[in-house]
């Protein structure tokens, strides 16, 4: 007889594996619809900041790597384009960390063999009906179109590049952000534990600059690097190679919906439902509080109600469309603010962020809420 299954879930990245996992748990049967691995490609050179409530559900699944590929940060220092500067320091938040910045390559192997370990879950290469299906296919899903889910898309301008160095000095633990005049943003995010000097960087640039350092040669590029970081890390070498993505702020209309050609309903979740600008670090922590509020409203929906029912799934949309809001407003405006390069915008976010320095409970308030502290105590 062949297989039948509870939930089918398009996409195997790490949300749709932690989806999985969770799901599982509550007795569920999960088809992860992941198609055959392509041979080859580049080494993946991305790394996520992940905040305490991701930490807590990927070591409730058994998907949180060791500490060389989650490394604890202690520290985060961002500097605008003239003497406005805010710190955040995980100790004065009664934080373990303000963030851990966590190795692609090493989470994915890790949820990976989570998954293979799981009875309930069943890795296919095609979609198989279920009574709910969950579209985790990331911004690009082509489900979510033959759905017929409208996804409102915002262009930012900029492309984010991507790769890894090896440091003169050691990181310490310290994440570290620049915004410069022409409105690009770098970031250091500290790899290999606590005692490491290498770095994940994610450089957003304007779209006519990407092409330039895309292909630039790696001294040329590193001394551009070494510039924009005014030098904090000392000389720096390449130890992988490029990537790059268009950077913009998207969601979709509708979250959820009944299925075009039979039976069933259809869920949103991920970056498939939104995504919004890495300057805060924010998308993967974001898709992880969409798997788990999900699985949280299908675990506690009425038992006599169906995985199909609309009902919940709304319920779903509405909670998260509602944490969503703050977070997007406050990186689409900071993304806005310092794009702009005329001399009173200058002036304006670099008195901004020092007084955001010195603001005491608000800044206490969005520390705590970017570390995802409140969210890991209600998990």
């Amino acid at each position: 007889m062949a297989q039948t299954f509870d939930i089918c879930i398009r996409g195997a990245g790490v949300v749709g594996r932690a989806l999985a996992l969770l799901l599982a748990r509550e007795r569920l049967r999960v088809a992860l619809v992941a198609p055959p691995a392509q041979g080859g490609g580049a080494p993946d050179v991305r790394a996520y900041a992940l905040n305490a409530a991701s930490r807590a559900l990927l070591q409730s699944v058994r998907g949180w790597p060791d500490e060389q590929h989650a490394t604890a940060v202690l520290r985060m220092e961002v500097a605008a384009d003239q003497e406005g500067a805010v710190q955040f320091d995980a100790a004065e938040q009664g934080g373990e960390a303000l963030a851990w910045i966590v190795d692609v390559p090493a989470l994915e192997a890790r949820l990976h063999d989570a998954v293979r370990f799981q009875p309930l879950v069943e890795v296919v290469d095609a979609p198989v009906p279920a009574p709910l299906t969950v579209v985790c296919e990331g911004r690009a899903s082509r489900t979510r179109a033959l759905f017929g889910a409208e996804f409102d898309v915002t262009p930012y301008g900029q492309t984010a590049v991507a790769t890894r160095l090896v440091c003169e000095l050691p990181h310490r633990q310290v994440a570290r952000q620049w915004f410069a005049p022409d409105g690009s943003i770098l970031a250091f995010l500290p790899l290999d534990g606590p005692g490491g000097n290498s770095v994940a960087v994610v450089w957003s640039v304007p779209h006519e600059q990407a092409p330039h350092w895309l292909d630039a040669d790696e001294d040329s590029f590193t001394l551009a690097l070494i510039e924009a970081s005014r030098g904090a890390l000392g000389q720096l070498r390449m130890s992988g190679p490029r990537a790059s993505w268009p950077l913009q702020q998207a969601r979709a209309r509708h979250w959820c919906g009944r299925m075009p050609d039979g039976p069933g309903t259809w869920v949103l979740a991920g970056d498939a439902a939104h995504n919004v600008h890495p300057l805060a670090g924010q998308g993967l922590n974001l898709g992880l509080g969409d798997a788990q509020a999900l699985a949280r409203v299908l675990r506690t929906r009425q038992g006599w109600r169906p995985l199909s029912d609309l009902r919940p799934l709304r319920r779903y949309e509405r909670e998260r469309k509602a944490e969503l809001l703050p977070a997007g407003l406050v990186m689409d405006g900071l993304q806005q603010l310092f794009a702009r390069q005329e001399t009173a915008f200058a002036a304006l976010r670099n008195w901004g962020m020092s007084s955001f320095a010195r603001s005491g409970p608000l800044k206490t308030w969005v520390a705590r809420r970017a570390m995802g502290l409140d969210s890991a105590r209600r998990a």
